[in-house]
């Protein structure tokens, strides 16, 4: 099926990235270089994708009228089949390529993320394995250079985390880690099981975009602010004074605790940072709700009570649920290696179905 591709949008990029190059060749701001820098960033490599598909229907044109002009012989009539094919191979994948460019973006896509990890059924083995997929996306972020902060953690009674919430910076984090919402399911035999029976319990994972006072505008008399003693489990570290903040938005009846630092004040700052993640997360997660009122949820949809994924520990596998992949390399995700290949079969997925929407729209 041909890509049918929208050529004044087309001429409206090309037109763009030749006036930001003559401006930044010009530009003696610094700041405004910066901007020019980032935006021909983005713009080159679709450009670059238009000037080669632009090529291949010439190519193409050219092929064709050779094949049915009758004095061209029949070598050459050969060589123009096959540029003729060669060149709608290029046409498509270029097509592809430029639509993708084309999508919507989620404007949260470069954002932060708050990722939020708590233990389901299975007891122990739950919260064990709450902690082994922080560890995980503590890897994986590492890899990535980007910083995890932990806000809040409520510890197993045998190691792990009933609940941990954790603030991850950096660039692009949200358009890698939001496809990670939703349950999680872990098969294998627990250090406590003597007859090796294999135990499968969960937990769930949801991730959040980073929001700013411009995002979402918080109103002092919807807010109770409470303070109480932060600890660790079964009392451990407990903190003599109430440094710990529980912030419950009254018109949405949304509560969040943060207790990690000893200080009120930064975790009162914190507390504010993690509601806003929560009530813009809301409002997107209401917005796409009506977007998708006439068809199924799709990826990325935070839907938290979806089984996504199973990590199989005695068949050292990983499946992903969704486009359903699967992986025999359960240790390298455990270490957040391959986690990539996930995310971009994900993403891959994601940006198909929306160009069937396109197509259909």
């Amino acid at each position: 099926m041909s890509l049918q591709l929208p050529q004044d949008r087309l001429d409206g990029i090309v037109a763009r990235h030749a006036a930001a190059t003559e401006e930044i060749n010009q530009a003696s701001d610094p700041v405004r270089t910066v901007e020019l820098a980032k935006e021909l960033s983005e713009l080159d490599p679709v450009v670059a994708a238009i000037a080669t598909w632009r090529q291949a229907q010439a190519t193409l044109a050219e092929a064709e009228a050779l094949i049915a002009d009758p004095a061209t012989d029949a070598e050459f009539r050969d060589l123009a089949y096959e540029e003729r094919d060669s060149a709608r191979a290029e046409i498509e994948a270029r097509a592809r390529e430029i639509l993708i460019a084309l999508l919507p973006r989620d404007a949260a896509d470069e954002r932060g993320v708050i990722i939020e990890i708590r233990a389901g059924t299975g007891g122990d083995e739950a919260s064990l394995f709450a902690g082994d997929l922080l560890r995980m996306y503590q890897r994986y972020a590492a890899q990535k250079g980007w910083s995890v902060d932990i806000l809040s953690e409520s510890e197993g009674t045998v190691g792990g985390y009933k609940e941990v919430i954790a603030e991850i910076n950096g660039r692009g984090v949200y358009a890698r880690l939001k496809f990670e919402s939703g349950v999680h399911r872990v098969q294998r035999v627990p250090d406590t099981e003597a007859s090796g029976r294999i135990h499968t319990s969960a937990a769930t994972v949801a991730t959040l975009p980073l929001a700013s006072e411009v995002d979402v505008a918080l109103n002092d008399a919807d807010i109770r602010i409470d303070t109480l003693r932060s600890g660790g489990a079964g009392g451990q570290h407990v903190n003599k004074t109430e440094s710990a903040v529980r912030l419950t938005h009254i018109p949405t009846n949304t509560v969040v605790l943060v207790q990690d630092e000893r200080s009120q004040h930064k975790n009162k700052a914190r507390a504010y940072e993690l509601l806003r993640a929560k009530l813009y997360d809301m409002e997107r997660m209401r917005i796409d709700a009506e977007r998708s009122a006439d068809r199924r949820s799709q990826i990325g949809s935070g839907d938290r009570s979806e089984r996504i994924r199973t990590y199989n520990f005695p068949q050292g596998r990983v499946t992903d649920h969704r486009i359903n992949l699967t992986l025999y390399k359960l240790d390298e995700m455990m270490q957040g290696l391959v986690l990539d290949e996930v995310v971009d079969a994900l993403t891959a997925e994601h940006q198909a179905r929306l160009l069937a929407e396109e197509a259909l729209a």
